[in-house]
């Protein structure tokens, strides 16, 4: 990208995910391209593994003006960590058995070229953010898709729903209640507003998931330049 089709605060996002990525000693900026339109961040290029490759997104989603990144970044495994799709599938059913916060007879693994999808339901989003993170770190994982949903038991009315969440944000002091609206359908919960980074916009979403009897969460949250 020449330095006449991007803008100055573009410019400034690119030079600020670079210098972080040299800074994460998990990620070799040399390996991974940085474009940047309208504050969002494309990533490109190759890393040796899974672990890396969510490394550089992270990394990029910390700096202050990113409205979104696509990770586009290619994983090449070396040939030592080369395994079969049996072996993996084999190693991330045992990685979910001894998760503690995992209910591994509820979930269901199926690996194809290095991909794992899981499958399955589960009673909180923790749990389903806790088997993908007991899977992503395997040798040999190319990708993780995560497709289990998450089906409380019992949920509360919309509005208990609306005034518990209110009451969270509020309290979480990385989160500035006042930049979101809360919309509650049933057990969906909407999510609007401007926010200062994308951590925030996480963080925001994060708090949402944390409250019983949410099934879905639409994160509509902008992060203003």
């Amino acid at each position: 990208m020449t330095a006449t089709a991007i803008s100055y605060a573009d410019e400034r996002i690119q030079d600020h995910v670079l210098a972080e990525l040299e800074w994460d000693p998990r990620v070799r900026s040399t390996q991974i391209g940085v474009a940047v339109k309208d504050g969002v961040v494309t990533l490109t290029g190759c890393v040796d593994s899974y672990v890396k490759k969510l490394a550089a997104e992270r990394a990029a989603r910390r700096m202050r003006g990113v409205r979104a990144v696509v990770n586009d970044i290619q994983v090449h495994l070396p040939i030592f960590a080369q395994r079969t799709d049996a072996d993996i599938a084999a190693e991330a059913c045992g990685a979910l058995a001894r998760h503690a916060l995992v209910p591994a007879d509820r979930i269901r693994v199926t690996v194809s070229g290095g991909v794992i999808t899981l499958d399955g339901e589960v009673t909180w989003e923790f749990e389903k953010r806790a088997a993908e993170g007991a899977v992503r770190r395997l040798v040999g994982v190319r990708g993780v898709v995560n497709n289990i949903r998450v089906r409380p038991p019992v949920g509360p009315s919309p509005e208990q729903l609306t005034h518990q969440i209110h009451d969270a944000l509020v309290r979480n002091a990385e989160t500035d209640a006042q930049q979101v609206s809360v919309e509650v359908q049933g057990d969906k919960v909407i999510l609007r507003g401007a926010v200062r980074s994308w951590a925030e916009r996480e963080e925001a979403e994060r708090v949402v998931w944390s409250t019983p009897g949410v099934t879905t969460v639409e994160n509509h949250i902008t992060v203003a330049s």
